[in-house]
């Protein structure tokens, strides 16, 4: 049994990068076929031992709490006609998990973010999943995570080596020469140029952290924007000696991206046994 038992997903995020799609549709309930974006989240949080899940929401995101909810006149309907495979997927989507719902009522940052969670999360480490990198699941993400928090009894951020063009989209950290398995980050820079950048290695929204981050959080100091970043307070932890890396062997897409978004349809699409086979045939006869 793991001993992460919660996770917390801030979700509370305007996805401006997708609108019009977004002013009146959470980003997190953008399909994937027809699987919401933050399901898949929710069941990498899973399969990695966890059983409570805490998502960290804001004005206009009810649609992400209505998905995971009883859904009584959609259920009522479905057994009357004798639909009994929706009925179960319908209801499994319920069933997932234990939900807590905290409202973050400034868009005041991740760090600030991840501090809603603190009473909810209590004095236990927990995961921290990002909505926008939905990873494959053929291979571990999460889980590889967990393994090296339970090996370490450090906090624990999964890393993905980069494009030096794009380090500066990420937090980047510090990376030996063979970093193929979990080091010790003693520096962790938020979007630095490619000149400034540690290596290669960017934090891709999976985190294993110790509650030991919420007392840094609490004592940050507001930074551009007033907002309060999770790299200053994983900063303080690199310090204390207190967080390493994970490389992340699970092929990521970024659905903030409207490119990786598309992506992950087709890719997630031709896995499927209802679909795979028809639509690699109509994607052949696209791209002739």
């Amino acid at each position: 049994m793991s001993i992460i038992r919660k996770a917390v997903i801030p979700v509370a995020g305007l996805g401006t990068r997708f609108l019009p799609i977004t002013k009146a549709q959470p980003k997190e309930m953008l399909p994937l076929v027809d699987k919401p974006v933050i399901q898949h989240v929710v069941e990498e949080a899973i399969r990695a031992g966890v059983d409570s899940i805490v998502l960290v929401t804001g004005r206009g995101k009810q649609a992400i709490e209505n998905h995971f909810d009883v859904a009584y006149e959609l259920e009522d309907t479905l057994q009357r006609r004798g639909k009994t495979e929706d009925l179960q997927t319908v209801r499994g989507v319920t069933a997932l998990s234990q939900f807590a719902y905290v409202r973050q009522g400034e868009p005041l940052g991740l760090g600030h973010a991840v501090l809603c969670a603190r009473h909810a999360v209590g004095n236990e480490p927990f995961a921290l999943l990002l909505g926008d990198d939905v990873f494959a699941e053929e291979h571990p993400a999460l889980e590889s995570l967990v393994a090296a928090y339970e090996r370490t009894g450090k906090s624990v951020v999964g890393v993905q080596e980069v494009p030096l063009e794009h380090v500066s989209r990420y937090g980047i950290v510090n990376a030996p020469k063979d970093a193929t398995t979990v080091w010790d980050v003693t520096r962790i820079v938020e979007k630095p140029k490619p000149a400034d950048a540690p290596s290669r290695f960017a934090v891709v929204g999976r985190y294993i952290l110790s509650p030991r981050v919420f007392e840094h959080l609490a004592a940050l100091e507001p930074g551009v924007g007033g907002e309060y970043q999770l790299t200053d307070a994983l900063m303080e932890l690199a310090e204390e000696g207190q967080l390493v890396a994970c490389p992340i062997p699970a092929k990521r897409f970024d659905t903030g991206n409207k490119l990786d978004y598309l992506k992950a349809n087709v890719e997630f699409a031709l896995k499927r046994e209802d679909l795979g086979a028809d639509f690699l045939a109509y994607l052949r006869e696209v791209v002739k």
